[in-house]
């Protein structure tokens, strides 16, 4: 399992290979969600830079790239999209990209990748819940489907994050931290986690109707958690998101 955080890992290479400005990437997947396997990939999210010349011609702009390679025997890939197409998502109730910009594992950064973490709470919502809902009823029905300890525990992970987020407004995605951050987070699941570190396909050694009544008691939770939430209806930061993106676009 490669460390997240290593120091040997540098991406210049990679990012002096983009055909566009790289604006920031971070670790997402199960090395932000704080519970790798040995034989976890090394998931990397972030954002690039199109020229505006791009966006204004009739070819059809790249707004998302991938590239993957394997470093030290350990598979890796890079997802970014374009600066628009991020600010975009970001005021779709998508937690996904939140979590990816605000990821404290961070291998590359500038401005322009501050700028819009610090816009980020002027994107958050009460409906946030509803992305975090229908992820966990996905990852619940493919752990019925595989019975693998892997999607049990984004399962647990994204009901924890909602909940979270509705009733602090701070997007966390590193499940060990809620555990403490949630009272009512399962007892459980430090061993899942210890499990899933020996293993990323594993079978999840658990009691189905026991993970079964918690999963269906955080929901209740979640929707309590939204029912009661602070965070507004709408964003707010349509504007301010709306001008960083033609000022960064324009200096190029």
């Amino acid at each position: 399992m490669i460390d997240a955080l290593d120091p040997h890992l540098d991406l210049a290479p990679v990012v002096a290979e983009q055909p566009d400005p790289l604006l920031f990437a971070t670790v997402s997947g199960a090395h932000l969600y704080g519970f790798p396997s040995r034989d976890s990939d090394l998931d990397l999210r972030g954002v690039h830079l199109l020229p505006a010349a791009d966006l204004l011609g009739l070819r059809e702009p790249e707004e998302t790239r991938s590239k993957t390679w394997v470093r030290y025997g350990v598979e890796m890939d890079l997802v970014t999209h374009d600066l628009r197409k991020f600010a975009r998502l970001m005021l779709r109730r998508n937690g996904y990209v939140l979590e990816q910009l605000l990821s404290p594992l961070v291998a590359h950064t500038g401005d322009a990748h501050r700028e819009l973490a610090a816009l980020a709470p002027g994107v958050l919502t009460s409906h946030h819940a509803h992305h975090y809902r229908g992820f966990a009823v996905t990852q619940w029905r493919l752990f019925e489907k595989t019975g693998e300890l892997k999607p049990l525990l984004y399962t647990f992970r994204v009901l924890l994050t909602g909940i979270h987020l509705m009733r602090s407004g701070e997007v966390q995605a590193h499940l060990p931290t809620l555990i403490g951050e949630v009272p009512e987070a399962p007892g459980h699941l430090p061993e899942l986690i210890a499990a899933k570190s020996e293993r990323e396909h594993g079978k999840a050694a658990v009691e189905h109707a026991r993970v079964e009544s918690d999963v269906e008691r955080l929901h209740v939770l979640l929707d309590e958690a939204q029912n009661g939430s602070a965070l507004p209806d709408a964003p707010t930061a349509h504007d301010a998101l709306h001008d960083l993106v033609v000022r960064v676009r324009l200096e190029g």
